[in-house]
């Protein structure tokens, strides 16, 4: 561990590999908190109290507390809920294009940036091979042009900078992609129960 630290030192050969996959690994652990925060807290949670709730109201025909439930509740699924009641006089043609308008809005805001946290994971795995390309280049060179008496301590270096950014690339990578596939099953389970919930209330109101 401490020998990676001193990757990080300026005085280190390949430093600025560490540095920039560093950075990387931040920017998509920002987009991934971000992430966490929307769909695993702000639209997840209580949705299973809402749903009793609001169920309870639809089935005793309380339309109208059922549409103030919904519009007090800041979940995607409580969007689509209220935009279904309120166009309930419509008919059934009308709470599909209701419900298929919220859905437009909202379903696209669950899953952005997921794919962008996948991205800086494949960017970090790539310029940990690219620190790794040099590490071996250096090493060549020392090899060919070092005198004998600096040759060890260039092989050394050489092999550190290989194995140090591929070793940081990857302890970045892993991590964003674990957090990406999580991040996927919610937000799928979240659309589905949007498209579930929709239909089965649609069905009730026709």
């Amino acid at each position: 561990m401490s020998k990676m630290l001193q990757s990080f030192s300026p005085e280190s050969d390949g430093y600025q590999f560490m540095w920039i996959i560093l950075m990387v690994f931040m920017i998509g652990l920002g987009f991934a908190i971000e992430r966490i925060v929307y769909i695993i807290v702000k639209s997840s949670k209580g949705r299973a109290k809402f749903l009793a709730d609001f169920g309870k109201l639809i089935s005793s025909q309380q339309f109208d507390q059922a549409l103030s439930l919904a519009n007090a509740t800041n979940l995607p699924i409580a969007k689509v809920m209220a935009a279904i009641v309120a166009a309930r006089n419509g008919g059934r043609e009308n709470m599909s294009a209701a419900c298929d308008a919220v859905f437009l809005t909202e379903a696209p805001r669950l899953t952005r940036y997921i794919s962008l946290i996948s991205v800086m994971a494949s960017i970090s795995t790539l310029l940990g091979l690219m620190g790794t390309i040099y590490g071996l280049i250096y090493t060549f060179d020392a090899v060919a042009n070092k005198p004998a008496s600096e040759r060890a301590k260039a092989l050394a270096d050489g092999i550190a900078i290989a194995m140090g950014t591929t070793l940081l690339g990857l302890l970045s990578a892993v991590p964003l992609l674990v957090i990406v596939g999580i991040l996927n099953m919610n937000s799928e389970r979240l659309i589905q129960e949007m498209e579930e919930k929709g239909l089965k209330i649609i069905n009730s109101l026709s």
